[in-house]
C-alpha cells in the first residue's frame, strides 16, 4: 500500500447511501469469421463509488467537502464502507472464524494475508482483503479458534494474520473479519452549485479503489 494514506474512514452516514460497485476491464475481439474472443486486461476488480448519492443535508456536504481538503483531492487515500460487501459472511449473517479459506499450513509458514473467496464451482475470484477494521478479525486452524494476542497477531494496515506458532502441515488455516476498501478521491475539483444542492441535485463525488 502506498504510503500516501491516511487510515481514516469516510463519514460512514454517506458511505452507506453512496453508489458502486466492482468494475473489470475486458477487452473484446471480434475476429474475420465473426466469432468474438474475449481478454481481461485487468487481473483483478477495481472498484468505483460516486458518494455524491449519499449526501442528504448541508452538515454532511460541508462534512465531506472538510474531508476532501484534508485528503489534498486526490493525494492521499482513506478507508470506505461498502454497504453490500463489508464482511467475509454473507450480508445479515455473523461473521465467524471459519468464513474464509487463508490457505494450507506447511509446518513454516506463519504469515496469512487475508482473503475473500468469490464463487465457487468455475472460476472463484481470490480478492485480497487489505484494511480490516479493528477488533473484527478471528482467525482458526484446523477448525479450532486462536486467540489474538495470545497466538496470533493482525496488522490491520495490510491485513496480515501472523501466528506464534506456524500451523501445521496441512492445516486449514480460516478467518472472519469485517474490512473497509482502500480507495481516493477521483477528482482534484469538488464542484458544488449549492441552490441546485437544496433543490434536490446530487453533486458528484467520484471515488476509486486503490489497488494494494
Amino acid at each position: 500500500m502506498s504510503i500516501a494514506f491516511h487510515d481514516v474512514l469516510f463519514p460512514v452516514s454517506v458511505a452507506l447511501s453512496g453508489s458502486g460497485g466492482p468494475e473489470r476491464l475486458t477487452e473484446i475481439v471480434i475476429t474475420g469469421s465473426g466469432r468474438e474472443e474475449r481478454i481481461a486486461r485487468w487481473a483483478d476488480s477495481r472498484r468505483k463509488y460516486d458518494a455524491g448519492s449519499g449526501v442528504k443535508t448541508l452538515a454532511e456536504l460541508a462534512g465531506v467537502l472538510s474531508f476532501f481538503e484534508e485528503r489534498r483531492g486526490r493525494l492521499y487515500g482513506f478507508r470506505w464502507r461498502d454497504r453490500i460487501d463489508f464482511q467475509s459472511s454473507i450480508i445479515g449473517q455473523t461473521t465467524g472464524f471459519a468464513d474464509q479459506v487463508l490457505g494450507t499450513g506447511d509446518g513454516v509458514t506463519q504469515q496469512f494475508q487475508l482473503t475473500k473467496t468469490y464463487g465457487s464451482a468455475f472460476a472463484p475470484y481470490v480478492r485480497k482483503i487489505a484494511k480490516p477494521v479493528a477488533g473484527s478479525v478471528r482467525v482458526a486452524v484446523a477448525g479450532t479458534e486462536v486467540l489474538l494476542g495470545a497466538g496470533a497477531t493482525v496488522d490491520y494496515t495490510i491485513g496480515i494474520v501472523t501466528f506464534s506458532n506456524a500451523p501445521a502441515q496441512g492445516s486449514s488455516v480460516t478467518a472472519g473479519y469485517q474490512f473497509d476498501v482502500p480507495v481516493r478521491f477521483d477528482t482534484d475539483q469538488l464542484s458544488v452549485d449549492f441552490a441546485a444542492f437544496i433543490a434536490g441535485e446530487i453533486p458528484k463525488i467520484p471515488l476509486v479503489e486503490i489497488i494494494p
